[in-house]
């Protein structure tokens, strides 16, 4: 609500998530897939990062980008997911406009890492089936600084402004958030006056993030394919698009759910409260919960070292006392 004393305007700094409304009474039924879904991201990061940090023979560019992949998987479900649960649970569902603020940006931030590691990572291998021969003077250790270099600037800068608008905006009418996280188009429709240079800017990051990522990601793969169709053999042809068809399949899932989710509320596309927060949720856990299958159980190298650990744990328990 708008309220006026002695030209005054005051503005809402406490708001409350109501993530699910229309199930608002069984939330608590949600926490339980939610909490596995947390557990199984932890646990499927954590090992693929250690995996690779203990094998030196996968201390090359494309899995130190799947270890990164990895570790920006588990700070971005961290950010929304315990904060959801205990929403879910106890009801704890308010949150400062400063911590608001915070939570929007540590969640747009690192989705925009991600997905500046899943551009990478195409054109590392594009680099590595395409110009084999040239692949190590590309993608040396300055190459990875500036690329590193690139993505926080390029990550941060954006996502500052976009806060910095939202956190400019004055609240009134209502202080319920229609989302289980701060996200920022469900924070910006409850402003007061215009909005337009939120909604430009929304746009924005979504031209940067998906027109242009996704344009370079499914360039470098068709050029794969291309060279893999006419180089490979039966069944290693089979392989390669197996694998790419598998990349593609996820990678355009984190980018088609987080397009709906942002433009649904920018163009005023009228999709159902629930339906629009399941969404929002799942661009976040989704990728993080696949990664560690498509680009780790699926890897060779790190199957088969994940099966030595598995076994010599089982062998301890079996036999440890003896």
């Amino acid at each position: 609500m708008i309220e006026e004393f002695q030209g005054i305007n005051f503005s809402h700094n406490e708001f409350v998530f109501l993530g699910f409304p229309e199930i608002y009474e069984y939330r608590r039924l949600l926490f339980l897939p939610f909490f596995m879904t947390y557990i199984l991201i932890l646990v499927g990061n954590s090992l693929l990062i250690y995996v690779i940090r203990i094998m030196e023979s996968l201390h090359s560019p494309m899995y130190i980008l799947i270890c990164g992949l990895a570790a920006v998987d588990i700070m971005v479900a961290t950010v929304i997911v315990p904060n959801m649960l205990l929403g879910f649970l106890f009801d704890w569902n308010d949150i400062s406009l400063a911590g608001c603020l915070t939570q929007m940006f540590f969640t747009h931030f690192l989705s925009s890492v991600e997905s500046t590691i899943l551009l990478v990572m195409a054109l590392d291998r594009y680099v590595a089936i395409c110009f084999p021969l040239h692949y190590t003077r590309i993608l040396n250790s300055a190459m990875f600084a500036r690329l590193l270099m690139f993505t926080v600037i390029r990550s941060g800068s954006i996502m500052f402004v976009l806060v910095a608008l939202a956190g400019s905006l004055s609240f009134c009418d209502s202080n319920v958030i229609n989302h289980c996280y701060c996200d920022h188009m469900a924070l910006v429709s409850l402003a007061c006056g215009n909005t337009d240079k939120n909604n430009a800017m929304g746009l924005a990051v979504i031209i940067c993030f998906v027109g242009i990522d996704i344009g370079v990601i499914l360039f470098s793969y068709m050029k794969i394919l291309n060279v893999v169709l006419f180089t490979a053999a039966g069944e290693d042809r089979w392989k390669a698009f197996h694998t790419c068809g598998t990349h593609l399949i996820v990678i355009m899932c984190f980018y088609l759910i987080g397009t709906v989710t942002f433009l649904s509320r920018n163009l005023n596309i009228q999709i159902p409260t629930d339906i629009n927060t399941f969404l929002g949720v799942m661009y976040i856990v989704l990728p993080a919960s696949v990664n560690p299958i498509i680009y780790g159980v699926r890897t060779k190298e790190i199957r088969n070292r994940i099966l030595k650990i598995y076994l010599l744990h089982l062998h301890c328990l079996l036999f440890g006392g003896f």
